[in-house]
């Protein structure tokens, strides 16, 4: 359960980076709309976040949590920025994505 919150927590956390991202291309009511997005998202992740560390069961150790949601929404802002903020999708950008992806993965094998 704790893996599930802490992977929906890091999918917030792109949503944060989105509402982030449109707030700044917005302007009026709008902006304001993104900014209330970015705000519900950040809290969202942060408090999914903390329950991934502090349930009871099999809590995740800090060190692998943040490194995963970090990962997570690090990839997730990566491909808004390429489908939906039109940035460039070059093979080092993929490929440093991949790599990360490939890091999280690792990190959630070798944690316990």
């Amino acid at each position: 359960m704790n893996w599930i919150l802490l992977i929906i927590g890091g999918l917030f956390e792109t949503g944060f980076a989105m509402c982030l991202g449109k707030a700044q291309e917005t302007t009026g009511k709008e902006s304001y709309f993104w900014w209330a997005g970015f705000a519900a998202s950040l809290f969202l992740s942060m408090f999914l976040l903390y329950k991934a560390i502090s349930l009871g069961g099999n809590p995740i150790p800090i060190g692998t949590a943040y490194a995963v949601w970090t990962g997570i929404g690090a990839v997730g802002a990566v491909l808004m920025g390429i489908f939906i903020f039109n940035e460039p999708a070059t093979f080092w950008r993929i490929f440093f994505a991949l790599t990360l992806i490939a890091s999280v993965i690792g990190l959630k094998v070798v944690s316990n």
